[in-house]
Protein backbone atom coordinates (compact mmCIF):
# COMPACT_ATOMS: atom_id res chain seq x y z
CA UNK A 1 0.00 0.00 0.00
CA UNK A 2 0.86 3.63 -0.36
CA UNK A 3 1.58 5.73 2.74
CA UNK A 4 -1.35 8.07 2.14
CA UNK A 5 -3.73 5.08 2.11
CA UNK A 6 -3.10 4.36 5.81
CA UNK A 7 -4.60 7.28 7.70
CA UNK A 8 -3.97 5.87 11.18
CA UNK A 9 -0.32 5.16 10.46
CA UNK A 10 0.21 8.57 8.96
CA UNK A 11 -1.57 10.23 11.88
CA UNK A 12 0.73 8.45 14.34
CA UNK A 13 3.82 9.30 12.27
CA UNK A 14 2.80 12.96 12.22
CA UNK A 15 2.27 13.04 15.99
CA UNK A 16 5.61 11.30 16.61
CA UNK A 17 7.37 13.77 14.36
CA UNK A 18 5.61 16.88 15.74
CA UNK A 19 5.50 15.96 19.45
CA UNK A 20 8.81 14.16 19.83
CA UNK A 21 11.31 14.16 16.98
CA UNK A 22 11.03 17.81 15.98
CA UNK A 23 11.43 18.97 19.59
CA UNK A 24 14.50 16.97 20.50
CA UNK A 25 18.18 17.08 19.61
CA UNK A 26 19.71 13.66 20.12
CA UNK A 27 23.40 13.40 20.97
CA UNK A 28 23.50 9.59 20.70
CA UNK A 29 21.44 6.65 19.53
CA UNK A 30 20.95 5.56 23.14
CA UNK A 31 19.56 8.97 24.08
CA UNK A 32 17.17 8.84 21.11
CA UNK A 33 15.98 5.36 22.14
CA UNK A 34 15.30 6.46 25.71
CA UNK A 35 13.43 9.63 24.72
CA UNK A 36 11.38 7.93 22.01
CA UNK A 37 10.47 5.03 24.34
CA UNK A 38 9.38 7.52 26.99
CA UNK A 39 7.21 9.33 24.44
CA UNK A 40 5.77 6.01 23.21
CA UNK A 41 4.74 5.03 26.74
CA UNK A 42 3.17 8.45 27.29
CA UNK A 43 1.33 8.21 23.96
CA UNK A 44 0.01 4.70 24.60
CA UNK A 45 -0.72 4.86 28.33
CA UNK A 46 -1.14 8.41 29.64
CA UNK A 47 -2.21 10.69 26.78
CA UNK A 48 -5.97 11.30 26.41
CA UNK A 49 -7.15 10.06 23.00
CA UNK A 50 -9.93 11.78 21.08
CA UNK A 51 -11.08 8.39 19.77
CA UNK A 52 -11.63 7.30 23.40
CA UNK A 53 -13.71 10.38 24.27
CA UNK A 54 -10.58 12.09 25.63
CA UNK A 55 -9.88 9.38 28.20
CA UNK A 56 -6.50 7.81 28.68
CA UNK A 57 -6.30 4.21 27.48
CA UNK A 58 -6.18 3.02 31.12
CA UNK A 59 -9.30 5.03 32.05
CA UNK A 60 -11.10 3.69 28.99
CA UNK A 61 -10.10 0.10 29.82
CA UNK A 62 -11.31 0.44 33.41
CA UNK A 63 -14.64 1.90 32.25
CA UNK A 64 -15.04 -0.78 29.61
CA UNK A 65 -14.37 -3.55 32.11
CA UNK A 66 -16.96 -2.08 34.49
CA UNK A 67 -19.63 -2.24 31.78
CA UNK A 68 -18.57 -5.44 29.97
CA UNK A 69 -18.03 -8.23 32.45
CA UNK A 70 -16.78 -11.52 31.05
CA UNK A 71 -18.81 -14.72 31.73
CA UNK A 72 -16.29 -15.78 34.40
CA UNK A 73 -16.84 -12.40 36.08
CA UNK A 74 -20.62 -13.00 36.05
CA UNK A 75 -20.28 -16.22 37.98
CA UNK A 76 -18.01 -14.57 40.53
CA UNK A 77 -20.21 -11.50 40.90
CA UNK A 78 -23.58 -13.27 40.96
CA UNK A 79 -22.47 -16.41 42.85
CA UNK A 80 -23.25 -18.74 39.92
Amino acid sequence: GKPWQNGKGESFNGKLRDECLSREWFSSVMEAQVIIESWRKFYNEERPHSSLEYLTPLEFKQGWKAVNLSPSDWSNKWGL
